[in-house]
């Protein structure tokens, strides 16, 4: 049934389609917020700013398979293209039905992946999509939000699929994600970022060698 139902999103939105804008898709993004406040962390999608913050320690050269939960409206799916390598691949997972049939539609990259389903099954995605590990996986769910586990479990899976020495990398606007990281990584990096709106919380979690032995 859910596929069924994708299909019918995507040909509306390509038969609808216009040229993208930032308005467009703020508009996409807060009747998406309106519909579901729980799965989206904020009201208005990211600001250039965070996206940068965000990415700029990635080593893009040696990144051939990056992952990204609940890429929305592609605000930080496109920058992510403009800097992956021709070899790469971009794995985006959102359980909404309009995000993942407006990227389809939007966004004409044969490096983008878009899958529709939950973070917490990453390590199928991943094998769906010919990998066994991920460089980076980057999120921007609302784990304050989650069902009760849900959270726990998506972050296991993450650790999981990572190689060693991949990160992930999450932003968030309350400081809950560091009780979910912290039992999982041994090296944590928090920063704020303050020029955004509102402010935003960055972590980078590294999967370090020597807790990838002791696994």
């Amino acid at each position: 049934m859910a596929s069924i139902s994708l299909k019918k999103k995507r040909n509306l939105l390509r038969a609808g389609r216009q040229p993208s804008s930032f308005l467009g898709q703020w508009g996409m993004f807060f009747r998406q917020f309106v519909k579901h406040p729980g799965m989206i962390g904020s009201v208005i999608p990211s600001s250039r700013t965070l996206v940068d913050s965000m990415l700029e320690g990635v080593d893009w050269q040696r990144t051939r398979l990056f992952v990204e939960f609940g890429p929305g409206v592609g605000t930080f799916t496109r920058p992510i293209l403009d800097r992956l390598h021709p070899d790469a691949t971009l794995l985006a997972i959102d359980l909404n039905l309009d995000f993942v049939a407006y990227l389809e539609a939007e966004i004409a990259d044969p490096r983008l992946r878009v899958v529709h389903g939950s973070a917490a099954d990453v390590r199928r995605f991943i094998k769906e999509a010919g990998y066994a590990q991920a460089d980076y996986i980057l999120s921007g769910i609302p784990f304050s939000t989650l069902p009760e586990g849900v959270g726990e479990v998506i972050c296991a899976e993450t650790r999981s699929v990572l190689r060693t020495g991949g990160a992930f990398m999450v932003y968030q606007y309350s400081a809950y994600m560091r009780r979910l990281l912290a039992p999982l990584f041994d090296e944590i990096r928090e920063r704020v970022e303050w020029r955004n709106i509102p402010p935003c919380r960055m972590f980078t979690a590294m999967k370090a060698e020597i807790l990838a032995q002791a696994a």
